[in-house]
């Protein structure tokens, strides 16, 4: 649980349960390293319509060069949409689809699952099988999808990393509700 003292910033903590999504559930941000060394990060399929895909242009422009001290790294394929951070990449992906855990139909849906405010935005978490975290922004204009290897979270569910990325959310993705 993140501690608001350890921050400059506001931080509200994870309530003590964490989504478990099943195994059949694909992880949707595959990274990995390609040969010369970019993180290998899916693009959104299909692309955001052209009012998200603006917000997912500005977003890129505001990312931090680090995040919870790992430096920025190239991406392939070179998209506005995707970025990386460290090796282990943790990886972020703006205008995917909505998580399927909060989607009408899907045999998991959960519209109450729980979420985690970190200044002033609220993120999805869903613990993949493979113990990476998945975390999605919720009330915002456009989904916004961070990738976080395990390694970087530890059994307890460190979640520093969103400090630096939800200030560039909060600048960019406007308050409001995907359509």
């Amino acid at each position: 649980m993140l501690v608001a003292a350890t921050y400059d910033r506001q931080v509200k903590p994870l309530p003590r349960r964490l989504v478990s999504v099943p195994a059949v559930v694909v992880l949707l941000a595959s990274a990995g390293c390609g040969s010369d060394g970019s993180a290998q990060i899916s693009v959104p399929d299909p692309p955001p319509p052209e009012e998200q895909a603006r917000l997912c242009r500005e977003l890129h422009k505001k990312l931090p060069a680090t995040v919870n001290g790992k430096k920025r790294r190239p991406v392939s394929p070179e998209s506005e949409f995707t970025a990386a951070w460290g090796s282990p990449p943790i990886s972020l992906r703006c205008g995917v689809r909505r998580p399927l855990v909060i989607t009408e139909g899907y045999k998991y849906y959960k519209p109450t699952s729980p979420t985690m405010e970190i200044n002033d935005v609220e993120w999805l978490p869903e613990e993949q099988p493979d113990g990476v975290l998945r975390l999605t922004t919720s009330k915002r204009t456009a989904w916004v999808e961070v990738t976080v290897p395990a390694k970087y979270t530890g059994p307890a569910g460190e979640f520093s990393m969103l400090v630096d990325l939800s200030d560039a959310v909060g600048q960019t993705i406007p308050f409001g509700y995907v359509q």
